[in-house]
Order: C-alpha cells, then structure tokens, then sequence
C-alpha cells in the first residue's frame, strides 16, 4: 500500500512547551496550525518534571538569569527579550493559573501542578483552531520536495507524507526518551548538512565508583548542608553551597546538577574530575582544626565529630570512604578533610537519566527568528537547540522563549511568501 499524502499551511513537530508556543504564535497571527507528535499525548516530560513541583521559571534579576545560560547566553538574551519570565507567568495567568514565588526566588503554579496548566493551553489551543495529529514520528524528508517541505511520517495507519509551506521542529534532546525526546531527528538533520553538536547530558548525576559498603548502607541519602569547590577546564574556580544525594553510582540532587556543565566537561578533558566537599560549610576551617583537636578523652573519634560539629551519619562514612584509617586517626588531617574532602568522579549517567541535555542545533546555523538558513522555511526550537542551563525555571523559559520567536518567525516567512 502506497503512503497516504496530505498538505498543511504550517506543521509544528513536537508537542512539548516548544513546540506548543510556536502554535500559539502561530495561531495568533491567524495561521492553521496542525501539531504532530510522536506520543499518544503531548507535553509528557512537561507533566513529568511537574511531579515534584513544577518550577516554571526564575524571579531573579535579567542580567543574573542569563548568566545561566553561560556561553549562549548572547544568543538566549534576544530570545527572553521577546517573551521572558515575566512573560511566562503572565500567559500562565491568562490560562487561569496563578503562581507565586518561593523562597528560593523559583516561580511555581500555585497549585505546584503542570497538569492543570497543560489542560487550559491545550483547550485555548483547540479553540483557536490548532489541529493535533498523534502518534505521528517524523522519519524524515522526501527526496523530491520541490517549493514545499515533504515530510514522511510513521503513524498508526502506516506511513504518511506531509508537505508543508514551513515547519517549526521542536523535538526536544535525547533525556528520558521514553517519553518522547529520542534524539532520532540528529542524522536526519544531519542527511540535509544542518550542523548539530553532539548531544551530552546536562542536570545529570556522576559515578563515584562507592565501595559495596557505601552503596548497600547509605545509597539514597541526602548530605546538606555542603559546599563543593572545583575548577573547570578554563582554571575557573566554582564554589556553591546546597543539597547533594548520595547514590548507588555516585552523587545527584540539585548541587550537582547546578555544577554538571563544568564537571562534565573536566571529565571530557581529562577523563575524570575531583572535586571538593566542605562537610561543615557553616563552620571556618580554624573552628573545625580547634573541635577536631580537642581532647576527647575516651570517645572515638566518630562520637567526637558528631558531638562537637555535627558529623555523622552519611558524613562520616563519606569521610571513611576516602581517607584511610591513618588519615582519620590524624586529627589535623581529618580537620582539612572535612573542610575539603577529595571525591573523584569518573563518568556521567548515561543521557537517558539526565534532566535535560546540552548540543543540538547551532544556533550559528540560523537566523535570528530560528530558522536554518540553508533550509528557508525550517525552524527549530527548544531543548534541540545548542544551549543548556540549569534547573530552576530557566530550562522551561528558553523553550517557551524560543517556540514563540520560531513561531514567529515562520509566520512572518510564510506572510513574506504570500502563503498566510
């Protein structure tokens, strides 16, 4: 049986906060929009990062918002300065949702859910036209796409070629695949020479290489408060103080994943990275060298730690899984251990586990509404694009940001074109 054949105005591939706010850009400027997505429903890893909370974007000041975005940060600038976090709540507010900011300066929906958001942009979406087309995978182009872009897809009925007058991709990274961010687009991008940096994982955790007794008795515990120090690749040095999780592997939890781009890339450089983990980071190191060195009379020294500056627990067995019984028995030592315990990781999680990704599409590939410049009328969007940050809103913003300005850009090629 031969493909079946169809032809819209403008597709959207990818159904996440992308992909949906190039539709909503699009709608409002009254194109038909028609949005194809992988998954038997859109926004999965959307209602998936709300599970725990869902942050949506940052209160903190402009300059120190983009500073998150690092070396992109001259390419995500224009991006919030089209629809920036102000922006984001107040399309949240117009959905009937109201948010509020927490007290580490993170925007959440007052009820702290996706779902409810998901819903009322789905509904709009619906009411302004936007047509959705389920379980249809984008497998890649047709040889013979002449004026128009020609689409082979999979879908429950078989295969199906689509051609369209523009296309706004936004089909995500390669974290969490099963729910819908595979990565598969990368050598179809590539069959039509667009450039894409390799996808890494970004907001993941690293390996440790823990010892059995480690792993079976303190796996899934959190350490906090610590401080970790670490220099990256340019000599930078990095000290941030927050909430680590101990795992089978290694270490996670919201430190790290703060601190993932630069451990990453050492271990890219070098093949591993040590970092340092202040176990007192509310103590001076004078105050820990006077506590340690105190005489403690009969008592090891582990009730000794614990009762003069609060080391235990998962503390202390960090601190036996890297010193040796002569160190520890050194109290000055020991001192300078817990200022600054030496932990080496050795490798990433895999990309499947990680939060989000780092790669995708240069953004020197494109022009300044997203569009690849070799490929007039292909645009792209969101967590596929070159770019990474670190959780706390400022993920979900940049895709927001980004489906709108790619939204907008192939409703004025399409206006420029005479086809709107």
């Amino acid at each position: 049986m031969s493909p079946s054949s169809d032809s819209v105005r403008v597709a959207v591939i990818g159904g996440g906060p992308a992909g949906l706010m190039a539709a909503e850009a699009l709608s409002q400027q009254g194109m038909q929009v028609d949005v194809y997505d992988a998954m038997p429903s859109v926004g999965r890893k959307f209602l998936m990062a709300g599970k725990g909370g869902m942050n949506i974007t940052h209160s903190e000041p402009l300059d120190a918002f983009l500073g998150r975005y690092a070396e992109r940060r001259e390419q995500i600038a224009p991006l919030l300065a089209a629809f920036g976090p102000d922006a984001l709540r107040a399309l949240l507010n117009g959905l009937g949702v109201e948010t509020f900011v927490g007290s580490s300066g993170r925007v959440f929906p007052s009820d702290m859910k996706a779902a409810p958001m998901l819903r009322a942009w789905l509904h709009r979406l619906r009411e302004a036209g936007v047509r959705f087309h389920m379980r249809h995978k984008w497998t890649g182009w047709e040889a013979d796409a002449q004026q128009k872009h020609a689409l082979r897809f999979t879908t429950p009925d078989g295969e199906r070629t689509l051609t369209c007058d523009a296309v706004v991709f936004a089909l995500g990274g390669a974290s969490w695949p099963r729910l819908g961010s595979d990565a598969a687009w990368v050598p179809l991008m590539g069959s039509r020479d667009v450039p894409v940096a390799p996808l890494r994982p970004a907001n993941c955790g690293f390996d440790a290489d823990w010892s059995p007794y480690l792993r079976e008795r303190f796996a899934g515990q959190p350490i906090k408060p610590v401080a970790i120090t670490l220099s990256d690749v340019d000599n930078k040095v990095h000290d941030r103080q927050g909430e680590i999780l101990l795992t089978e592997t290694g270490l996670e939890g919201s430190l790290i994943y703060a601190l993932s781009a630069p451990i990453r890339e050492r271990i890219l450089t070098d093949g591993e990275v040590t970092i340092a983990l202040d176990l007192a980071p509310g103590l001076t190191l004078e105050r820990v060298i006077a506590e340690v060195t105190r005489p403690r009379g009969s008592r090891s020294m582990s009730s000794h730690l614990q009762g003069r500056i609060g080391i235990g627990g998962v503390k202390l067995a960090l601190l036996h899984e890297v010193l040796s019984k002569e160190a520890f028995a050194d109290a000055q030592g020991l001192a300078q251990a817990i200022k600054g315990l030496p932990v080496r990781l050795t490798r990433a999680r895999p990309i499947a586990e990680a939060i989000s990704t780092a790669g995708g599409v240069l953004f020197e590939a494109l022009d300044a509404q997203l569009m690849i410049e070799r490929l007039p009328g292909v645009f792209c969007a969101g967590e596929m694009l070159d770019w990474e940050a670190p959780t706390g809103g400022y993920l979900l913003t940049a895709c927001f940001a980004s489906g709108l300005v790619a939204g907008r850009g192939a409703a004025a090629y399409l206006e420029k074109r005479g086809a709107a």
